[in-house]
């Protein structure tokens, strides 16, 4: 039972969390609900710059009793994904929106939902890296969860864990610039650029510094770049390496990514080779 420590959010009743009963009072009922089939952003990375929302799909099914109104106006359902503690002490990131739910029977449906980031407000960058992803479902059964002393024998609740990973990624940019341009033929191009990723602690773009970065080169009559050599970005994110100049083409740097960082490719550079 928790609310995101990070969270801007909207309170409305779909978003409305858990508070901890005050000591002594009774305890939400297990909600007779169970998920299953979840999957993030269709199983790959969630990808976030420095400003603006990214808003990505998640899809799960869930089965529940009879009894249980999945489709109530103050009924909150959705998958939501986690990283560190699913308390006060970890981040978790969820929807805006209540999910749009397909009734297969009385007793099951298929849902889609959303995970809505906001970078400025609910990431640092030690987020970025695998999540957890964890079912949840309160039925507040008319009781409103912005009383002091709610009757928590009303709500019926349940968190459902395991339910799969998500991996959080920081946007990345790569640029090229090869020089002199023109260049005379067996002349050396000195090729530069910079290698940089979302900043989540100061919501800019820094440097990605010591990533292997490669020099592809590809031909003015050709669309096949072909690897040259491999560098390594330097303490402020800048690659920076000579080569031969031979015929006219393209030259630019490609970064294949890591765990935390996703690949990106600068967009090529032409030299003209008289």
């Amino acid at each position: 039972m928790r609310t995101s420590p990070r969270c801007a959010k909207s309170s409305t009743p779909h978003r409305a969390r858990l508070r901890s009963p005050a000591p002594g009072s009774d305890e939400p009922y297990d909600l007779d609900l169970s998920f299953s089939n979840a999957k993030v952003n269709n199983g790959k990375p969630i990808v976030v710059g420095t400003t603006h929302r990214v808003s990505v799909p998640v899809t799960y099914s869930v089965k529940h009793a009879v009894s249980v109104d999945i489709t109530a106006d103050d009924f909150l359902l959705e998958v939501e994904i986690y990283r560190g503690a699913y308390d006060e002490s970890g981040n978790v990131l969820f929807s805006d929106h209540a999910p749009s739910c397909t009734a297969n029977s009385s007793t099951t449906a298929t849902c889609k939902g959303t995970i809505d980031v906001y970078p400025q407000d609910e990431l640092r960058n030690e987020d970025a890296g695998t999540w957890k992803a964890i079912g949840v479902a309160i039925a507040w059964n008319g009781v409103n969860p912005e009383d002091l002393d709610p009757d928590w024998s009303k709500v019926g609740s349940v968190y459902q864990d395991g339910l799969g990973t998500a991996k959080l990624q920081r946007y990345s940019r790569l640029t090229v610039n090869a020089s002199p341009e023109p260049v005379k033929k067996g002349k050396t191009v000195t090729v530069t650029g910079l290698l940089s990723h979302a900043n989540w602690d100061t919501g800019t773009y820094t440097g990605y510094t010591s990533q292997p970065v490669q020099l592809q080169f590809r031909k003015k009559t050709s669309d096949t770049y072909t690897t040259l050599k491999t560098v390594k970005s330097d303490s402020k994110g800048n690659p920076k390496t000579t080569t031969t100049a031979t015929v006219d083409g393209y030259f630019r740097y490609s970064f294949a990514g890591t765990s935390t960082t996703p690949a990106v490719k600068a967009t090529g550079d032409y030299v003209d080779v008289q």
